[in-house]
């Protein structure tokens, strides 16, 4: 029986799928006994303090938020396996439980580029790494949309200190951004300050300002006014990950030579981007109708009979201001619609075709292995945990 010592945020809903995946991987390969370590203890007794324990326990390895300074060398030297997660900056000589960042910033600048939007802000941390990469993917991404980002570089306050809830240079910086504009911001929580912070200053939202965060945590999604959109991250198949290469680190007595990478799956939409930036009426009743009505095998031709225009002046007006024809844009939305049920349900490729209202699974399969690059049972079983 494996021992392993869990140094975390419990409280986190990142930290939390992360567990999912490490116990799911430890009822099927251990069994294994846990050690849930407050984060307090890296504070109070520091790494000489944690790795003394764990001698005197008995632990095989740990899974930690560790600072990146030298003492993680006095753990390594123990001989205990360890695995970081890069609540900071990455580890050089040791594994990370790291993510694809700049991919996510790419999607969220699709998503908002989608919508129309043509002003972009990003609201995080310089210092930390992944706020610094979610924000390069982002800016990358619109810079070659042709558009500029704003940005706001969050300095951490004490967490006693709500100020976001007050006047601050947040609300100021809010203030001063064109309108509308769309904001990334490189977590949930710094998510929900904005939202706060446009709440205090009578800043409408997702009218003038639509927010996006990242971790689709729903505790805070929900909490925040109006509630958080977010990006999905495929954590819980990271911990499953980060605990089968813990298990080869006890096992062979060899260092992990490889980081574990966290996807981003989707965009999860809630009332905080709940809009399309345009002022064109008839393209945004156009959007309104393809998003709610997605999953009825929607054709263009229906889209166009919702709008006194004709196809071609519908057409010319949509993919000026979308980047895609009508077709592509439902072609895009199907499959991120496809891959969401994938990953959220246990239905079959089959099952989730006809709650799509189509009605040929093998056109939608071959369209989604064109799109992904794999089918779509590849894909299921390569982001879900322990497939």
């Amino acid at each position: 029986m494996l021992k392993i010592i869990l140094l975390i945020d419990f409280a986190e809903d990142y930290s939390k799928n992360l567990l999912k995946g490490v116990t799911k991987y430890s009822r099927e390969h251990g069994p294994w006994v846990f050690c849930r370590m407050p984060l307090y203890y890296r504070e109070t007794i520091g790494i000489k303090g944690i790795l003394q324990w764990a001698q005197e326990w008995g632990a095989d390895g740990i899974i930690g938020q560790f600072y990146n300074d030298n003492e993680i060398s006095e753990i390594i030297k123990a001989g205990i396996a360890v695995i970081a997660q890069d609540f900071k900056e990455r580890f050089d000589d040791i594994p990370n439980i790291t993510g694809a960042y700049h991919e996510a910033g790419a999607m969220a600048a699709d998503y908002f580029l989608k919508k129309g939007f043509t002003q972009f802000a990003f609201y995080g941390f310089k210092d930390i790494v992944w706020s610094r990469e979610r924000a390069e993917g982002f800016e990358n991404r619109i810079k070659s949309a042709g558009y500029e980002v704003h940005s706001f570089e969050h300095t951490k306050a004490q967490s006693s200190e709500l100020w976001y809830y007050k006047p601050s240079s947040l609300s100021q910086w809010l203030q001063s951004l064109p309108k509308p504009i769309a904001i990334m911001a490189c977590d949930d929580r710094q998510g929900q300050h904005i939202t706060e912070a446009c709440r205090q200053t009578g800043i409408r939202i997702p009218e003038e300002v639509a927010v996006l965060g990242v971790d689709n945590d729903e505790t805070i999604c929900e909490l925040s006014d109006p509630p958080l959109s977010s990006i999905a991250l495929d954590a819980e198949k990271g911990g499953y990950d980060s605990a089968r290469l813990l298990d080869q680190m006890i096992r062979t007595g060899v260092a992990g030579f490889y980081d574990i990478v966290v996807k981003p799956t989707q965009v999860v939409t809630r009332h905080s981007t709940d809009i399309y930036a345009t002022n064109d009426h008839y393209i945004a009743s156009s959007l309104k109708y393809i998003h709610q009505n997605i999953d009825k095998n929607l054709q263009v031709e229906e889209v166009v009979r919702q709008v006194p225009l004709s196809r071609r002046a519908l057409e010319k007006r949509f993919f000026t201001i979308t980047g895609y024809p009508i077709y592509k844009y439902i072609f895009n939305l199907r499959i991120e619609k496809f891959t969401q049920k994938l990953l959220e349900t246990d239905m079959t490729v089959f099952e989730i075709a006809l709650d799509m209202g189509l009605t040929d699974s093998k056109n939608i399969a071959r369209q989604f292995r064109q799109v992904k690059g794999c089918t779509p049972i590849e894909f299921r079983n390569k982001y879900v945990a322990g497939k």
